[in-house]
């Protein structure tokens, strides 16, 4: 059975044994049957004590926390899954210098892209000024022009509203029918202009999707006050969604860069439960896995999200 199908067979299931009144026939004079809850997916990643990724990872090493609460794992599978991602790059003018390292890191990664892989790239400009590249597309070819098009330009990017609006492009690709991994890569100084949206309200919608954040931040020209708010604002984004934030010193790293992102979204593992306890409508729910060390006892770590907003009932 494919993973796909066995997800589905795993919701149908878990939604079964949770409210197995939904699926009774209903007397005449029953009450209505309560609203199923929906599985809770994560997207995890395990490292060791040197930020590498761990693969072959057993189920019975993991353990799930909901509000502190220990939630039983209903699905897991460590099968890769296609992805769906952004490529957001700042082309303004302070990042001329890095500008040939940035455009090599971005060729690697859609290097690496699998057959049912998807891929969008957005150039970050000025405020209000962000110019969709190419769109969802598996075409290497294609990314790989796109990706070989890129130039400075002079402006103050507004970080905040691109990564909303790129959030939104995103959350609209997900479908109910299909697994995959959301993953936004952004490459820029980290250096928030006058955006329109504030980070609350970006933060918000995050917790609402499960969209991996990666970024990638050359803050090192960036003066002391704006540089510890950029380096703040791409540790969150990273620290929220479960993904990972890098700190090149020049274009030189920027190669290993590129293998850490690559080995980061490819070895991950699917884990999914139904909650076990009743919250209000929207409430943020914090989540936490846990792993053990390994039979060698090598410390290892498992990466998520910090939790999860429900727009209705789950």
């Amino acid at each position: 059975m494919r993973s796909r199908e066995r997800l589905l067979f795993a919701i149908g299931i878990c939604l079964a044994l949770a409210c197995p009144a939904v699926y009774a026939q209903n007397e005449p004079s029953a009450a209505p049957s309560p609203e199923p809850r929906r599985m809770v997916t994560l997207n995890v990643r395990v490292t060791d004590s040197h930020n590498h990724a761990v693969a072959d990872v057993s189920q019975d090493a993991f353990s799930v926390t909901e509000d502190g609460v220990a939630q039983k794992i209903l699905y897991f599978s460590k099968e890769v899954v296609p992805l769906s991602y952004g490529l957001l790059i700042d082309n303004s003018g302070s990042l001329r210098s890095q500008l040939s390292g940035v455009i090599q890191t971005g060729a690697a990664i859609v290097n690496s892209n699998k057959e049912h892989d998807e891929t969008f790239i957005i150039r970050l400009i000025s405020i209000n000024k962000f110019i969709t590249v190419l769109d969802f597309t598996s075409n290497k070819r294609l990314l790989m022009e796109g990706l070989a098009s890129l130039y400075v330009e002079g402006g103050q990017t507004a970080l905040i509203d691109a990564l909303y609006l790129s959030v939104d492009k995103l959350a609209k690709r997900q479908t109910a029918d299909k697994l995959q991994r959301l993953t936004l890569i952004l490459i820029t100084d980290g250096e928030e202009r006058s955006s329109f949206y504030k980070p609350e309200q970006l933060f918000k919608v995050l917790a609402h999707n499960d969209i991996q954040i990666y970024a990638v931040g050359f803050t090192g020209e960036l003066k002391d006050g704006k540089k510890k708010r950029a380096v703040e604002l791409l540790t969150r984004l990273a620290t929220d969604t479960g993904g990972r934030v890098f700190f090149p010193r020049s274009p030189a790293d920027l190669g290993h860069v590129a293998n850490e992102i690559i080995s980061d979204i490819r070895t991950q593992y699917l884990i999914g439960y139904v909650p076990s306890g009743d919250g209000p409508k929207g409430s943020f729910h914090k989540v936490k896995v846990s792993i053990a060390n390994n039979p060698e006892n090598e410390k290892r770590i498992a990466i998520t999200r910090v939790g999860y907003s429900a727009y209705g009932k789950y």
